[in-house]
């Protein structure tokens, strides 16, 4: 796995995670700017599965398993939606905790992620 895609996916979602956090403190719901950062997450995260999956493909092997990394690559890679979707259902400052937590959420799977390789 490219640890530096891992390291700028993990860190894109703090700051989404300290960004949606923020709004939530001032009481304010998501907006279209928290929905483009979001977007901007997923985009990171479409390409680290791409990438994790010809890796595989290329014959390379996670230290701690093929199907566990497959997993967490995937719970990584739905993370992001997930929580923008419920941050849509609940339009009030709940939806911006929500969308908070998804960053926080995707930002631990990186480090699994990482470890899980093995580097």
């Amino acid at each position: 796995m490219l640890d530096a895609l891992t390291l700028v996916t993990g860190v894109a979602a703090l700051l989404l995670a300290a960004w949606c956090g923020w709004a939530a403190y001032r009481d304010q719901p998501t907006k279209d700017w928290h929905f483009i950062g979001m977007a901007v997450v997923f985009l990171l995260t479409l390409i680290q599965l791409v990438v994790g999956i010809v890796q595989l493909t290329r014959g390379e092997k996670p230290e701690q398993g093929t199907t566990i990394f497959v997993a967490y690559l995937l719970g990584a890679f739905a993370c992001i939606p997930a929580a923008g979707i419920m941050s849509l259902s609940e339009r009030s400052r709940w939806g911006s905790v929500t969308a908070a937590a998804g960053g926080v959420v995707l930002a631990v799977l990186e480090v699994r992620l990482f470890d899980i390789w093995g580097s």
